[in-house]
């Protein structure tokens, strides 16, 4: 491969490097787990094993990486008691990896827009958690109430 080839190989590595940091900012910003540096080398890392099975022509290479991501993932995830932390930290380092392959497979366009739309759904996370949990407490106040109102006595020639 000439030297112009490897600069281009380069460049697009470069690229899913980039995206990464992006999420990963967001990521370090909010001081959640897997952070700029990890996200920004998944991302880069997917999209260089990526261009070595292209070159290659062996799409073995690019499969195991999804097997590869997903034993950080599950590096990630911690469980104590009833709580379940690190799920949103390894769905982002897989979808990454995923956005990684895309630059590898030069669908730049389609990496950038994933990339914006990973940080717009992380950014909105807690906005979202604030909804859910008034809709919760909305939930069990009206069954709280319903089962602290008083009942009406029933007549035996009433339909109930």
């Amino acid at each position: 491969m000439s030297n112009a080839g490897q600069l281009e190989l380069f460049l697009w590595a470069l690229l899913a490097l980039g995206l990464g940091a992006v999420v990963g900012f967001e990521r370090e910003v909010r001081g959640h787990e897997a952070g700029f540096r990890t996200n920004a080398l998944v991302c880069g890392g997917a999209a260089i094993f990526g261009l070595i099975s292209n070159e290659l022509g062996d799409t073995r290479i690019a499969a195991n990486v999804v097997q590869g991501i997903g034993f950080l993932g599950a590096g990630l995830v911690i469980q104590r008691g009833h709580m379940v932390r690190g799920v949103t930290s390894a769905a982002t380092i897989w979808v990454m990896a995923a956005i990684g392959l895309l630059v590898a497979n030069q669908l730049w366009l389609t990496a950038v827009l994933a990339s914006a739309t990973v940080v717009v759904v992380l950014e909105l996370a807690p906005v979202s958690e604030r909804f859910f949990q008034w809709v919760r407490s909305r939930g069990a106040a009206r069954s709280e109430a319903a089962t602290n109102a008083p009942q009406k006595p029933v007549r035996p020639d009433e339909d109930v």
